[in-house]
């Protein structure tokens, strides 16, 4: 697996982004041979079944748990991916995007661990545009 990494580009670069390894950048790359039949990251990170469940009645939009429909195997690596994350942005916060720690602030981790998404849209969009991943300029206040 490490030998057939080093030999994909697109491996490489999915291994770029925070929470994704070897592992879970191999198994993106080989898993999806066609990432512009989604239009959108949100349509990728659904068809992974990474986006909550939507139960809209009278126009009231609520939404619900997450919908675990799609590759359960690529779902995992991505939510240990960001579980590994913020458990390292807890321990040290200073080596995570600065984004996480005020996030964790704010809600708790075993709410954001679902956060899956963010990564599976961030892979779209490498594996769509080319790239890799840049980390957000940080904004000094």
């Amino acid at each position: 697996m490490l030998a057939w990494h080093r030999d994909s580009d697109l491996s490489q670069r999915l291994a770029t982004i925070p929470g994704v390894g070897i592992v879970s950048a191999t198994a993106l790359a080989a898993s999806v041979s066609e990432p512009e039949r989604f239009r959108s990251g949100r349509q990728f990170a659904a068809s992974l079944g990474l986006t909550p469940l939507q139960n809209c009645s009278g126009g009231k939009e609520r939404l619900g748990r997450i919908s675990r429909m799609g590759d359960r195997y690529l779902r995992r690596l991505l939510v240990v991916g960001m579980t590994s994350l913020i458990r390292r942005a807890k321990v040290t916060p200073t080596s995570v995007d600065p984004r996480l720690p005020a996030l964790l602030q704010r809600k708790p981790a075993r709410g954001n661990r679902g956060g899956g998404q963010s990564p599976a849209r961030v892979a779209w969009a490498i594996m769509t545009r080319g790239g890799t991943y840049r980390a957000p300029a940080t904004v000094v206040t």
